[in-house]
């Protein structure tokens, strides 16, 4: 049985500075640009359609002034995570095209909510050249949610952001997995402190994309289920320079093709959303093109006829047996869930937690004067304890580029100045 992927575009730019003073971010056009290349067709993909962002406006903003925009997002996080959980509702997988970063914001939300309703933990899985992680505890001012759209989902900052519907942390720190930032990421130290584990890009390297995707597996064993956030800039501009913030020392498309592959091969990924791509940099769609050759092969294992059907099982009493995937690259020790028969089942339903489920392998608090938080909400942190497994059943069978155009090329970072 399969799992129809279904496509949401969020053209939101909210969440990014003017890249100068008399234009707005691009990023809003990334969903039409990449639909362009055919990619609903490619993935056999339904069109759950678009949901419109207000409009772009800072008006008199100032540092100081808190989150840019930030009424706007708000509003728009509760529209984008209704309708991400409507597409879960209907037994399928969501995939959302942004839009900027502040996308993670609706998504978060419609996690915290699912994981609510079923009464266990939903994880995340980040994937961004940056770790996002501003806030008011570790920075003089904020101001764009996009680069700090890790630090609002894990419950630092304004409540109307941070907190929304009164619920904060949308991922508590021990539920999120970093993945590709660069090595000297400004806010690492941070990330550690909070108890956040991350792989900057040496080390992905090192050990290699499919075995970083079996790693965040086993790092979120305990939770019910995980979203997986996917910002482009993780990719190196000499090979994606169509960014806002194009930064060095990133990972090549294969890489990403194959990190995706691994992290969407197992029913325990609920979702996965694509950001920050900025068609104005892409005057002649060739990393259009690119992107939605790496998606397409990346999320082969959510639509393949041998893919794993929507529902986290406890641990089989076998262990899982290897398989070479799509005809995709693969990389040597990537396992995969064999598809298990589908009974009939209530759409949700909720079953003790066992052990890592088949596919899953593997090998300090919060210093409370920077989580820049407070209030009766479920604290930032815990502990690792296992939460019950939800099973749900388909009703459906700033920097210079390293080799990318100089004179268009975009040289801020994601903040208003």
């Amino acid at each position: 049985m399969t799992r129809r992927i279904a496509v949401l575009d969020a053209p939101t730019n909210l969440g990014l500075r003017p890249p100068t003073s008399t234009s707005v971010p691009g990023c809003g056009k990334a969903p039409g640009a990449l639909r362009d290349h055919d990619l609903l067709a490619r993935l056999r993909a339904r069109d759950a359609g678009c949901l419109t962002p207000p409009r772009y406006d800072p008006g008199d903003w100032r540092p100081g002034d808190g989150v840019c925009h930030a009424r706007e997002i708000s509003g728009y996080s509760v529209a984008l995570a209704d309708r991400i959980g409507a597409i879960i509702d209907r037994g399928e997988f969501p995939l959302v095209l942004g839009g900027d970063c502040s996308v993670l914001l609706g998504s978060g939300l419609a996690m915290h909510r699912l994981g609510e309703a079923v009464g266990g933990r939903i994880g995340l899985v980040f994937v961004d050249g940056h770790s996002d992680f501003r806030h008011p505890g570790n920075a003089s001012y904020v101001g764009a949610a996009a680069g700090e759209d890790l630090a609002l989902v894990s419950g630092r900052g304004q409540a109307d952001l941070a907190a929304i519907e009164g619920r904060r942390p949308y991922f508590r720190d021990i539920d999120v997995v970093v993945l590709g930032i660069r090595a000297q990421d400004e806010y690492r130290l941070d990330l550690q402190a909070a108890g956040i584990i991350t792989r900057p890009v040496p080390a992905l390297r090192a050990e290699g994309a499919a075995r970083s995707a079996q790693w965040a597996h086993e790092q979120l064993a305990d939770c019910a289920g995980y979203w997986v956030h996917i910002d482009v800039d993780v990719l190196d501009p000499a090979v994606m320079p169509a960014v806002d913030a194009p930064d060095p020392g990133g990972i090549a498309f294969a890489e990403l093709e194959i990190l995706l592959a691994g992290l969407v091969d197992t029913p325990h990924c609920l979702g996965v959303e694509l950001t920050v791509f900025d068609p104005d940099y892409d005057p002649d769609g060739l990393y259009a093109a690119e992107i939605v050759n790496t998606v397409v092969a990346g999320l082969a294992p959510v639509s393949a006829p041998a893919a794993a059907p929507p529902r986290l099982l406890p641990a089989a009493s076998e262990p899982p047996s290897p398989r070479r995937g799509n005809g995709r690259p693969t990389e040597p020790g990537l396992l995969a869930a064999p598809a298990p028969t589908v009974t009939p089942a209530p759409a949700i339903a909720v079953e003790p937690a066992g052990p890592v489920g088949p596919g899953l392998i593997g090998s300090g608090p919060l210093d409370s004067g920077r989580q820049g938080v407070g209030g009766p909400e479920e604290p930032i942190g815990g502990s690792r304890s296992a939460g019950p497994r939800l099973l749900r059943t388909l009703p459906w069978p700033e920097e210079e580029t390293a080799g990318g155009p100089e004179p268009d090329a975009p040289q801020s970072s994601p903040g208003i100045a």
